[in-house]
């Protein structure tokens, strides 16, 4: 869905002053840093710790894994249409690139809203239903994970039919085409709109509903005062830290994303507006906030869960 930086028209507006290129380009470089540092040390303390290969933090990692595709490939794309709008890689492998980046922007989002509704059913099977066996279990975790990945590709493949490497006046642009294609028949915007609605606004609204089911039961449960009653009273502040995390992750997600989501419907419906100066530079910013969601994400994991830090604090030492 990072569709709005690569589209069919260019815009008069352009960003010549030195200043902001710079600040945008020092932020990329820390949002970069910092996400694939913090979600690599998320999979690889997973993966160290015995004790915290559970359905959740499965999850957790596989997120992760999916916001390492966007400073991979998104980040180096939106520093270099900063400073030379023209394609950079020509011949095959720009070719091969200029499908890969959108594509791959796309799965790693629709991976991620995925991975929150899975996120959002463990913790409201864990807590509204303790006494039952797990909605999902350790052996069925491995198959839900690969099935986030699936979906994703299929829904994202559109993307590598549509772009494309083209010349125009001695120069690369890696543009989108749309009805070339699939027929003048076929509309892009409906396709986005689509999208949007399945894989973001509808998850979003099932996962709120879910964590509003959570924080009820949870503010039902009498948490008894008698000493021998500690263990119990132990497992229930956990389940509520973990539900801390889940949640600020979510809040998180919705944050970065909202304004993106806003700016690609736009674009795909109000072409010409999309063109004016006051969108383009709604338009970077957004993108700013879609790319800061993958490095914010490990961070709200050391945060709020006690865990990670201690396996932050194994690994290194």
């Amino acid at each position: 869905m990072n569709t709005t930086i690569n589209g069919t028209q260019s815009s008069s507006c352009t960003i010549d002053s030195t200043a902001p290129k710079i600040g945008i380009t020092l932020a990329c470089s820390v949002i970069f840093v910092v996400s694939i540092t913090g979600n690599t040390l998320i999979g690889v303390i997973v993966y160290k710790t015995q004790t915290m290969r559970k359905p959740i933090n499965f999850l957790i990692v596989n997120m992760a894994m999916s916001d390492l595709l966007y400073p991979i490939f998104a980040i180096p794309l939106l520093i270099q249409e900063l400073f030379r709008d023209p394609w950079l890689v020509g011949g095959p492998l720009g070719q091969v690139l200029c499908k890969l980046v959108i594509f791959s922007s796309d799965v790693s989002l629709i991976v991620s809203i995925q991975s929150l509704v899975l996120i959002a059913v463990d913790r409201f099977g864990a807590v509204v239903y303790p006494l039952r066996s797990p909605l999902i279990s350790s052996k069925l975790c491995p198959f839900f994970i690969l099935a986030t990945w699936i979906v994703a590709m299929a829904v994202s493949s559109p993307y590598l039919m549509v772009f494309k490497l083209v010349e125009y006046l001695g120069e690369q642009g890696c543009e989108r085409m749309w009805n070339e294609a699939f027929g003048e028949n076929s509309s892009y915007a409906n396709y986005i709109l689509a999208v949007v609605v399945v894989f973001l606004y509808t998850p979003l609204v099932l996962i709120g509903t879910l964590y509003i089911i959570i924080y009820l039961k949870l503010k039902s449960q009498k948490i008894p005062g008698e000493q021998s009653d500690n263990a119990r009273q132990q497992h229930q502040q956990r389940e509520r830290n973990v539900l801390k995390m889940a949640v600020a992750i979510v809040l998180a997600f919705v944050v970065c994303f909202l304004s993106t989501s806003i700016s690609i419907f736009l674009s795909s419906r109000l072409e010409s507006f999309t063109l004016s100066c006051g969108f383009q530079y709604f338009a970077l910013i957004a993108n700013l906030m879609t790319h800061s969601n993958c490095a914010i994400n490990p961070c709200i994991c050391f945060i709020f869960s006690g865990n990670y830090r201690q396996g932050l604090g194994n690994l290194f030492r």
